[in-house]
């Protein structure tokens, strides 16, 4: 392996990381479309500052795109707030707006710049390594490199002092309003996070990365836990693998580095969207099911609770008698009496059925909640 296919994974790693964590909020406040909002809007930005400073390494472009960012919040709020569209429909109007503006600035003003729509949504990682931060005529290392790692840092360190209020303001806003917390503060302080997250992803990765990495490792990790500080965790390191595992699949194809990571962080999605413990389509499948039989083993231990310890139990809980008495079929009556065997909720004499301990605690129980 050599350097550069080290500093490559190591940006691609940091920015991940980076973008997972304001990711998360995103995706756990249902604004994930807005990831995808600022990351196109954010070329207004660029091409805004570069008219103006017209230079491309300039610190400005970055200053504009972050602006442009809050600017695409603003806007989606305001239009919001009118009630007279909902905040999907909002987003998909103002910042289809934002990044057309931008591509007509870049087609009419850059042509002899290398400032192209293609490099701006898919990136280039295999070219970030040649641009380098040199001070005192040391090398040290990629430029994108430091950017994103501060980007981490600070993303890690507002986490850090704001978890309660982000954690408040996400899951109960009102009850943070009553506390005297300010959501609409925290909310803008988030997309402050996110804008500069994705203007300092947008060069090395493109638009289009930016919002898989913000959005698919959450998501990703939303299916495996439910639990805020497992969430974080998961998202960084789902993001981590798939910008890892993206950059060898890439290799192995000869594709787009960007393409390829996205397509992985998809596919650990498919994996965890089917085989989830809890959430998981199987999980699900096998829950449906599970239910299926639950059912009517409770109204078997109901049917034998009604007549214990009466005259007529001999007869009335005999197995060859449930079909006249629970209208099931023969197969699916003596189904459900194995099933309920197997759990320890009915014992057999051989022709007759009576409780187990077990299964007339869970009748009573069963009765109690629907009384």
């Amino acid at each position: 392996m050599t350097g550069v296919q080290l500093e490559i994974q190591a940006i691609a790693a940091v920015t991940a990381a980076a973008c997972a964590l304001p990711g998360a909020f995103l995706v756990l406040r249902r604004l994930s479309l807005l990831s995808d909002a600022i990351g196109h809007s954010i070329l207004l930005g660029i091409v805004l500052a570069f008219l103006v400073v017209q230079e491309l390494t300039s610190p400005f472009l970055v200053v504009g795109a972050a602006l442009v960012g809050l600017l695409t919040v603003v806007a989606v709020e305001l239009v919001r707030g009118t009630g007279l569209v909902r905040e999907d429909a909002a987003i998909g109007l103002v910042f289809p707006a934002l990044f057309s503006l931008g591509v007509v600035l870049v087609a009419r003003y850059t042509d002899s710049v290398h400032l192209d729509t293609d490099a701006v949504l898919l990136g280039e990682l295999a070219f970030t390594p040649f641009d380098r931060l040199v001070a005192g005529g040391w090398d040290l290392g990629p430029r994108a490199l430091w950017v994103m790692s501060v980007i981490l840092a600070v993303n890690l360190v507002a986490l850090l002092l704001f978890y309660k209020e982000l954690k408040l303001t996400t899951f109960d806003p009102a009850l943070a309003l009553a506390l005297g917390l300010a959501p609409g503060l925290v909310h803008y302080g988030l997309m402050t996070l996110v804008s500069v997250t994705a203007v300092g992803a947008f060069t090395a990765v493109g638009a289009i990365l930016v919002v898989a990495l913000m959005i698919v490792p959450p998501a990703t990790a939303y299916l495996l836990t439910d639990r805020l500080g497992v969430l974080l965790g998961a998202s960084v390191g789902i993001g981590v693998a798939s910008a890892i595992g993206g950059y060898w699949l890439a290799h192995a194809l000869d594709a787009s580095i960007a393409g390829s990571m996205a397509a992985t962080a998809g596919a650990l999605f498919a994996l965890a969207f089917l085989f989830a413990p809890g959430r998981g389509l199987v999980a699900a499948a096998r829950r449906r099911a599970r239910q299926r039989w639950e059912f009517p083993q409770t109204m078997l231990a109901i049917h034998l609770l009604n007549h214990e310890g009466l005259p007529e139990a001999a007869v009335e809980n005999r197995i060859d008698h449930l079909d006249a008495h629970l209208g099931w079929e023969p197969a699916f009556a003596r189904e459900v009496v194995e099933r309920a065997q197997r759990r320890g909720l009915v014992r057999s004499d051989g022709a007759a059925l009576e409780l187990t301990d077990r299964g007339r605690a869970g009748a009573r129980s069963s009765l109690a909640r629907t009384a």
